[in-house]
């Protein structure tokens, strides 16, 4: 069994106005602790609890977001419908559904869990990494965007095909083809088997 893990000295160059926390798990995906979200992801990361949200539409079509360029981490590239990390206590359900919100101003008509990934995932360009117990999430949105500019720079729906497009001319985060891969089989009971 492993210790109790809990960061709470961030160095001053790494610290921010608001610490927020994350939770680290093991190898198995169990909490054992919490940490400071920027210190989790400086190298050589610390693994935790992150999750992945995939929306359609009624036309089977996904929505992407580009993040905002004022991000910190992975600024104006594209990614899934939204991502993030549960606050410590918090059901990663519960949090899919909250930051969906929060960044795209929407609730999903529908959200069902699509399983879990667990990756490391260095970002060359921002020299962070993404060590996450992923929890996948895959539903209907049929409400209209309205976005945060703070957390998102645009959003976009896109075919299968229209995303093998954007992906060939634009860069997407790190994080996204691993997820997207994980997800599929619950992306295609939602959306189609052209997925």
């Amino acid at each position: 069994m492993s210790p109790a893990i809990s960061q709470t000295d961030v160095p001053a160059e790494l610290s921010t106005t608001t610490e927020i926390l994350l939770e680290l798990v093991d190898d198995e995906g169990v909490t054992i602790g919490t940490g400071e979200k920027l210190w989790a992801h400086q190298q050589p990361g610390r693994l935790h609890r992150a999750f992945s949200v995939f929306l359609f539409d009624r036309q089977g079509r996904m929505l992407l977001q580009r993040r905002a360029l004022g991000k910190y981490h992975s600024p104006g590239v594209w990614s899934n419908t939204c991502c993030g990390h549960p606050y410590p206590g918090e059901q990663p359900f519960v949090a899919a559904a909250r930051r969906t919100a929060e960044e795209l101003g929407l609730a999903p008509a529908l959200l069902c869990e699509a399983g879990t990934v667990r990756y490391d995932l260095p970002d060359e360009a921002s020299g962070l990494i993404e060590r996450e117990w992923n929890h996948l999430f895959v539903g209907l949105v049929t409400a209209d965007v309205d976005p945060d500019p703070d957390e998102v720079e645009s959003t976009r729906f896109v075919t299968a095909a229209e995303l093998r497009e954007l992906e060939a001319e634009k860069p997407f985060s790190v994080w996204f083809r691993t997820v997207f891969e994980a997800a599929l089989p619950g992306i295609r009971e939602i959306a189609g088997r052209d997925w």
